[in-house]
């Protein structure tokens, strides 16, 4: 499983494991856990960099229409995978 790094408002950085990894309406959505366990904590990042940037710019998904619409796209993906909100 990949994991990348993530580095917070507060220039913290964080790992996170990368479940599943979609592109909807040309966006790159990432759902990742904070942990391997079956109860870990679940995000969905999305890619806000440009096309022409040379680097991925992955930020939390915060928009709770955008947030419930992504749930049920990766929860439609991983059938084994139960998403709570």
């Amino acid at each position: 499983m990949d994991k990348i790094k993530f580095v917070t408002d507060e220039g913290e950085t964080v790992e996170f494991y990368v479940e599943e990894q979609t592109r909807v309406n040309g966006t790159d959505y990432l759902l990742v856990t904070d942990s391997m366990d079956d109860e870990a904590n679940a995000y969905i990042l999305k890619d806000s960099s440009e096309e022409t940037d040379p680097e991925a710019d992955y930020v939390m998904v915060e928009d709770d229409v955008e947030l419930e619409a992504m749930s049920k796209v990766f929860s439609q993906m991983m059938d084994d995978v139960d998403i709570e909100m």
